[in-house]
């Protein structure tokens, strides 16, 4: 069987995020067959649609979507919402060229933050992946604690239950890329 290809995306831009530290930890505890890489979306400026060209750190930012069968989105809660980095970053993908960058494309949420996790941000990021057309894991739903114990003084997380729900989410997204796959060869089989 081909290898998965996963891009994760972290809503937030801090090199030491515990958003970035839960994609971190499931690129070391990836189920068989499947590969992970973080999309940099540090340097993508805000959509503009008087932008005529497209921006570097954009075209890079289509490229790893266009190789990914599948999104990890990883981010923060910004005042009971979605950070406007991962949003952005959404933007961008909504109005390429290929509509198909993030067509259907099975994705799992996930995210750190106060004592809710980012519950109400990932309801929000639910509400966008609607109109984004993906593909939507529903359990498990990882909402993180980022201040009770859960990441040690390294940024790496601790948190057993958690490090259980993102090995579990790896193998979920993994089945549902196969079955995506499989109807797909059965589609043109016919």
């Amino acid at each position: 069987m081909k290898t998965i290809s996963v891009l994760g995306i972290c809503g937030s831009l801090r090199k030491k995020s515990a958003n970035r530290a839960l994609l971190e930890y499931a690129i070391t505890n990836l189920p068989d067959g499947v590969e992970m890489a973080i999309a940099d979306i540090s340097d993508i400026p805000f959509y503009n649609p008087d932008v005529s060209a497209i921006p570097p750190s954009v075209t890079a930012f289509y490229q790893a979507l266009a190789k990914a069968d599948a999104l990890m989105l990883s981010g923060p809660e910004y005042n009971y919402s979605i950070s406007p980095a991962l949003k952005n970053a959404l933007d961008w993908a909504s109005v390429s060229v290929d509509k198909t960058l993030v067509l259907q494309k099975p994705t799992a949420l996930l995210g750190a933050g106060g004592s809710l996790g980012t519950a109400r941000a990932q309801y929000h990021l639910r509400q966008v992946a609607v109109y984004l057309q993906l593909d939507v894991l529903h359990r498990p739903e990882i909402f993180c604690n980022a201040f009770q114990g859960t990441f040690d003084d390294q940024n790496c997380l601790i948190d057993n239950r958690i490090q259980k729900q993102i090995s579990e989410q790896l193998v979920s997204l993994k089945a549902k890329v196969v079955l995506r796959r499989q109807i797909e060869q059965l589609g043109s089989s016919t």
